[in-house]
């Protein structure tokens, strides 16, 4: 297996295969270098289930179908468990010590290990077995509520905020914590990552601002679609484009700049954060907008003091000229992800014109080398095979 690049080089990560959190969790940690073994069920093997070939999130990994029902998947998993620093499990509370390879265990294989545990609602709490999705967690956050149009039910902010958001990416940051500090005192420890945790963490300004009685409506304050100067505006080609000139320079540039220095509706600049003349500015500017193609808008404004952007689609934006300058996108087989990120000037992940290692297309689709790679004898692999432990 090809030695790793990047601040995590060196970090073993056993993750044990989940939804999008827990996959996006382990991707991270691979994008910075970290070693990660994907446990795929074998059960799906078996049946000859396929991943996408170019899912970002099965990236840097290696997979190893493994049947947890029998004890000989259990041992193995164990014996994958002393040679790792960390491990990823995205399951309800209860279900790993079910199956024999709770932390208690796990800790007594190893007790550097860093155990991490990524849930909805946590692992304590009267919700903590319930079932739930993303949805469910942000609206119990109070993350869900604010977001929207006013007079309009919540928009869902598709599952940013609480799987991959609150989720994945808390996870990964809790791991990195966890790991520096078991390089200091030898010992690992529980990483208890919940979405409901991690959401509630997202919105930490939004809950001061709530208390303090700054904030009114769902889509009637500064950031949430109810200013002028802070919204999205459609073209005349029905696209759209996104203005974010909070403060006053930058709303005066964009006035100028759009021709409005004389209307009579932004005669007085200083009005700009007084909520009783935002419904006139933003007709106006809505107007004004209408009246040009996106395009057109991108020529006049992108790159000035006006806060301006394109709204651009997911097909869209790998080809637009600053990811493209920057990198922010890798081309694998023709198709678009995201780059590893952040960036690290010293230890930089490896980023050829695909990834080091695309991640297998087939659950276990390692499994002889993987294995191999984490000391297991080719002998006992053959016999893992055999009993059904392993696929």
């Amino acid at each position: 297996m090809t030695a790793r690049k990047g601040p995590l080089a060196g970090i073993r990560v056993v993750e044990f295969v989940g939804l999008g959190p827990g996959p996006f969790c382990g991707m991270l940690l691979a994008d910075l270098g970290a070693e990660v073994l994907r446990i795929d069920r074998a059960a799906d093997a078996r049946k000859g289930y396929t991943k996408p070939p170019r899912n970002p999130m099965n990236r840097g990994k290696h997979s190893i179908a493994v049947d947890l029902k029998h004890p000989d998947g259990v041992a193995l998993a164990l014996r994958l468990v002393e040679g790792a620093d960390a491990l990823i499990e995205p399951f309800r509370p209860g279900v790993m010590e079910r199956l024999g390879l709770g932390p208690d265990v796990c800790a007594e294989r190893n007790p550097r290990l860093v155990y991490g545990r990524l849930t909805g609602w946590g692992q304590t709490g009267p919700l903590a077995s319930a079932a739930g999705h993303d949805i469910d967690y942000i609206a119990l956050a109070g993350m869900l509520e604010p977001i929207g149009r006013a007079g309009q039910p919540p928009s869902i902010p598709l599952n940013l905020v609480g799987d991959f958001g609150g989720g994945g990416l808390l996870l990964a940051f809790g791991l990195v914590a966890a790991l520096l500090e078991a390089a200091r005192s030898g010992r690992g420890q529980v990483v208890d990552a919940a979405m409901i945790d991690g959401a509630a963490a997202l919105g930490a300004t939004w809950f001061t601002m709530g208390a303090a009685g700054m904030l009114g409506p769902r889509g009637t304050n500064m950031l949430d679609g109810g200013a002028p100067f802070y919204d999205v505006y459609e073209t005349s080609d029905a696209r759209y484009v996104a203005v974010g000139a909070i403060e006053p320079r930058f709303w005066a540039e964009l006035i100028h700049r759009l021709g409005l220095t004389e209307d009579p509706v932004f005669a007085d600049l200083a009005k700009q954060h007084d909520p009783a003349h935002w419904p006139a500015m933003k007709a106006r500017l809505g107007e004004v907008f209408a009246g040009r193609t996106r395009d057109a808008w991108c020529e006049l404004l992108e790159g000035t003091e006006t806060c301006f952007a394109p709204v651009l689609s997911p097909a869209e934006a790998p080809t637009h000229p600053h990811h493209v300058a920057r990198g922010t996108f890798l081309h694998a087989d023709g198709l678009p992800e995201p780059a590893p990120a952040p960036r690290f000037s010293r230890t930089p992940a490896a980023v050829p014109d695909r990834p080091v290692h695309p991640g297998p297309a087939e659950q276990g689709g390692d499994t002889d080398t993987a294995l191999t790679a984490w000391g297991v004898p080719e002998a006992e692999i053959t016999r893992l095979r055999d009993a059904g432990a392993v696929v």
